[in-house]
C-alpha cells in the first residue's frame, strides 16, 4: 500500500504529496668524480637536444615531466606548450599537467582553457568535474553505493505509515498514522500526527504525542527545530484557528507553521508563515547549522516541476524572510522535496527528476549552505547517494547526525512493517589503506631509502615517509577523497599515481615505478639502452638519417659531446627476414650512414667505429627457414632490429668486448 501516492491526489493537485517531498642527500657531482666513473642526466640531454629545435613527442613529455615533478611550473609549462604545439594524440592526463602548471604561474585563462579539454577527453574524471562545477547525471549509482550497510526497520514502526524522522534532545521526533481517530479518505489511515519517543539503551521507550497545541485532527509532519531549541517549525494542511480552507479546486493545500516553546515545555503559540497561500502548498522545512536559513518545498509560482526546494532568511525573531528557488540544478520537471542540511552544510533531499533506481531517491549537493550564504549562483552539483538508502521504491526523510554517524530515512519499500517506515543504520568508520613498493621502471629492482609523499587533491602535502630496504610504504586515508601519492629518489624521475578514494572500506595497492635520470656509465655499456633510444629507423630499402632518427642520435652526440675521451662502436642488426647477404650489406650501410652522421657533427674519426652484423646477432629465437617464413610475431622480429651505441672506453678504461 503506498501511503505517500494516496496524500499526492490531496495536497498538490494530484501529484504532490505529504511525505512525497517524499572527496636525502644530493645527486653526486659528475665532474667530483669525473676521474673514476661518469654520470649521464637524461634531463640535461633531452634539454640540449630540444633547445637545438628538434621536436617530438616523446622529447617534450619527458622534458615537460622532468620540470614538472621538480615543481619548476615556468619551465614544465614552457616545455608541455612545445608539446601541444605538436598536435598529436596524446595521454589526456599531459592536459591535465599542463593546466596545473600554467596555474601554477598564474595564467589562469589558459589554465581553464586546457583543464576543459581534459574534461572533454575524460569526460569521467573527478578532476575535471570538479573544475567545471558540473554533475554528470547518468554517473553510476553503483559507485555510490553502501552494499556492507544493512538498515535497520525501526522497533517504532507500525502497520501505518511513519516517516519524517529528526532528532531532538535524546530522542527522535517523527510523523505517524498510527493515531486513531477519524481516517483520511485517500488511504483509509488516521491522520497524521507528530511524535516523539527517547533513545534507550536497547532502542527506543514509549512512544508518545508531541506536547503542545501542535497536532489537529488533520496532517501535521516534518517537524525541524532551531538550534537554540525555542522555535520550531512543522507542515500542516491548511487548518488555522479552527478554520480548514480550500482552493478553487477544492484541495487543502499544505502550510508551514512555527510553534514556540513555552515554559513547561509544550509547543504552543502556532504561528503561519507569510508566505503560505490557499493556492499552492509549502511543507517540509529543514534548517541548517546556525538557524539562519530554512529550506523547504513548494509548489508556488516559479517552480519548474510539480514541487521544488526553496530557501529563506530565518530572522532573530523567528520570522522568515522572502523565499527564493535554488535553481534548475537542484530542481527539474519532477519532484524535488523533504529538504534536510547537515551540519557541514550538505544539502539532501528527494527527487524523481534525476536518474535513479526508483520512485523518489535521495540526492545530496555537497557545501551547498555556504554556496547560498556567499550568494553564488545557483549551479549546485548533486549526486545520487545510492544504496542502502535508494531503492526501487520511494526513498525520502533523510537525516544524519554527522558526529555520531547516525541516519535515518523513510521508504515504502519491500519488507516493511507499513505502508512507509521508518530505517536506520550507523554508518561505519571507512577504513582506507594504501600501500605499494617503490621500484625501478626498467628492472622491476626495489629502490630503498625513496621518498614517499602523500598530497592531497589540491596538491597540499600531508605526509611523507622513507621506505626501508623493502621498498615498501603505507598510508591510511579517508574516505570520498581524491588523493596524490609521489615517489622520488635522487638520480631518479619521480612517479606519481592520483585517485579518489571510495566510501567503503578497500586496500589499495600501488607500484611507484622511477625511471633513472642520472646513469653510471662504463666501458661496454649500450647508450641506446641508457639513452631510451629505439632503433635508429631508415626507411624501406634505405640508409639515410630521417629526421625521427636524427633526434635520437642528437641524444648522442650530446653524451659524446660532454665526454671527450669517450669511443663508441655503432652496431646495426636486422631480423632474419631476408637474405642474409642482403640484410649484412642493409646493416652495414645504416652503420656507416649513423656514423657519417656523428662525424658531419663534429665528433672526431678515431672516437667512432661501425659495424653491421645483419640477422647474426639475434636476441631472440626468431630465425627464419630457408623459405624466409617464421612464426614469430612483429613484435619479435623488432626486438632483433635494433641500434647499439656501445661505450668502448672512456676516461682511460676500456671494453674487455671490442667485437
Amino acid at each position: 500500500m503506498r501511503t505517500i501516492t494516496r496524500y499526492i491526489c490531496l495536497v498538490f493537485a494530484g501529484l504532490f504529496a505529504l511525505t512525497a517531498y517524499a572527496q636525502e642527500g644530493k645527486i653526486k657531482s659528475v665532474q667530483d668524480d669525473y676521474r673514476d666513473f661518469a654520470y649521464v642526466k637524461t634531463s640535461e640531454v633531452l634539454l640540449e637536444v630540444a633547445n637545438k629545435g628538434y621536436k617530438s613527442v616523446d622529447l617534450f613529455q619527458k622534458l615537460a615531466n622532468s620540470y614538472y615533478f621538480l615543481n619548476d611550473m615556468e619551465n614544465a609549462a614552457k616545455w608541455y606548450g612545445e608539446l601541444m604545439e605538436l598536435n598529436e594524440v596524446i595521454d589526456p592526463e599531459y592536459y591535465f599537467r599542463y593546466a596545473l602548471a600554467l596555474k601554477g604561474i598564474k595564467n589562469y585563462e589558459e589554465s581553464d582553457k586546457w583543464m576543459k579539454k581534459f574534461h572533454e577527453l575524460k569526460p569521467d574524471d573527478l578532476r575535471g568535474k570538479a573544475f567545471l562545477s558540473r554533475v554528470d547525471y547518468r554517473s553510476n549509482i553503483e559507485e555510490a553505493s553502501r552494499e556492507d550497510i544493512e538498515p535497520q526497520n525501526l522497533e517504532i514502526n507500525t502497520e501505518f505509515s511513519d516517516f519524517g524522522t529528526t532528532e531532538y534532545e535524546n530522542g527522535i521526533v517523527f510523523a505517524s498514522a498510527r493515531g486513531g481517530g477519524r481516517k483520511y479518505r485517500w488511504n483509509e489511515e488516521p491522520y497524521l500526527d507528530l511524535y516523539s519517543v527517547e533513545k534507550t539503551e536497547n532502542g527506543f521507550g514509549e512512544v508518545k504525542e508531541i506536547d503542545g497545541k501542535v497536532n489537529t485532527k488533520f496532517h501535521e509532519s516534518s517537524a525541524v527545530f532551531s538550534p537554540n531549541g525555542k522555535y520550531m517549525f512543522f507542515t500542516r494542511n491548511n487548518f488555522f484557528k479552527l478554520r480548514y480552507k480550500e482552493d478553487d479546486s477544492g484541495i487543502n493545500r499544505l502550510q508551514l507553521y512555527r510553534a514556540t516553546l513555552s515554559e513547561d515545555g509544550t509547543w504552543d503559540e502556532i504561528h503561519k508563515i507569510h508566505f503560505n497561500s490557499e493556492d499552492y502548498s509549502v511543507a517540509h522545512p529543514a534548517l541548517n547549522l546556525t538557524g539562519s536559513r530554512l529550506y523547504f518545498a513548494s509548489d508556488m509560482p516559479g517552480t519548474f516541476g510539480q514541487s521544488d526546494i526553496f530557501v529563506v532568511d530565518v530572522n532573530d525573531d523567528g520570522t522568515l524572510g522572502e523565499p527564493e528557488n535554488l535553481g534548475p540544478s537542484i530542481n527539474t520537471e519532477g519532484q524535488e522535496s523533504f529538504p534536510f542540511m547537515d551540519t557541514s552544510g550538505n544539502l539532501f533531499y528527494s527527487s524523481t527528476g534525476f536518474p535513479g533506481l526508483g520512485g523518489l531517491d535521495v540526492f545530496k549537493s555537497e557545501g551547498l549552505d555556504q554556496k547560498v550564504a556567499q550568494g553564488s549562483n545557483r549551479n549546485f552539483p548533486i549526486e545520487n547517494i545510492g544504496k542502502p538508502v535508494n531503492s526501487a521504491a520511494d526513498d525520502f526523510g533523510y537525516y544524519e547526525n554527522l558526529v555520531t554517524k547516525r541516519v535515518y530515512f523513510s521508504s515504502n519499500r519491500e519488507g516493511g512493517k507499513g505502508s512507509d517506515d521508518i530505517y536506520t543504520f550507523q554508518v561505519p568508520e571507512c577504513e582506507q589503506l594504501v600501500v605499494g613498493t617503490v621500484q625501478d621502471k626498467k628492472t622491476d629492482e626495489l629502490i630503498p631509502n625513496a621518498t614517499v609523499i602523500l598530497f592531497d587533491g589540491e596538491g597540499n602535502e600531508l605526509e611523507r615517509k622513507t621506505v626501508g630496504d623493502d621498498a615498501a610504504f603505507e598510508f591510511e586515508l579517508e574516505c570520498e577523497m581524491e588523493y596524490l601519492i609521489r615517489g622520488e629518489k635522487e638520480t631518479y624521475i619521480s612517479d606519481e599515481k592520483r585517485f579518489t578514494t571510495p566510501k567503503k572500506k578497500q586496500e589499495l595497492q600501488l607500484q611507484l615505478l622511477l625511471d633513472k635520470d642520472v646513469q653510471e656509465i662504463n666501458p661496454c655499456d649500450d647508450l641506446a639502452k641508457i639513452l631510451d633510444i629505439p632503433i635508429i629507423y631508415f626507411d624501406f630499402d634505405k640508409y639515410n638519417i630521417r629526421y625521427d632518427a636524427e633526434i635520437e642520435l642528437q641524444k648522442v652526440l650530446a653524451v659524446l659531446n660532454k665526454y671527450p675521451t669517450m669511443t663508441i662502436d655503432i652496431r646495426s642488426h636486422t631480423d632474419c627476414r631476408g637474405t642474409m647477404a642482403y640484410n649484412k650489406t642493409l646493416s652495414e650501410n645504416r652503420a656507416q650512414s649513423t656514423r657519417q652522421y656523428l662525424l658531419d657533427n663534429g665528433i672526431s674519426e678515431d672516437r667512432l667505429t661501425a659495424k653491421g652484423y645483419g640477422e647474426s646477432r639475434l636476441v631472440n629465437d626468431c630465425g627464419c627457414e630457408p623459405t624466409n617464413e617464421s612464426s614469430c610475431s612483429e613484435e619479435e622480429h623488432q626486438l632483433n632490429r635494433r641500434s647499439e651505441f656501445i661505450i668502448t672506453s672512456i676516461n682511460g678504461k676500456s671494453c674487455d668486448d671490442k667485437d
